[in-house]
């Protein structure tokens, strides 16, 4: 499972060949939560509030890169690891 990215104490990851709809992991603390890239929708899983306002700024700033992740990924290829959220 590669670490693309981390900020605020969050860790996002892809893993390889992951079931659709595209989407990524989001960790933080004791919390998990699968995150939809088109939407920012939490697919399973739940972060807190504030985690979860977080990751989807993020998302948004970074959703073509994750879309191209995503295809990395699904292709076993290495993936690109973004910056985190300022």
């Amino acid at each position: 499972m590669p670490r693309i990215a981390e900020f605020y104490g969050i860790v996002i990851y892809m893993y390889f060949g992951d079931h659709a709809p595209p989407h990524f992991h989001a960790i933080y603390g004791q919390y998990e939560a699968e995150i939809e890239i088109s939407t920012g929708a939490i697919l399973k899983g739940r972060l807190p509030r504030r985690a979860e306002r977080l990751v989807r700024d993020w998302g948004q700033e970074y959703q073509q890169e994750l879309e191209e992740n995503w295809n990395l990924a699904r292709a076993h290829e290495p993936l690109q690891t973004l910056p985190p959220l300022e």
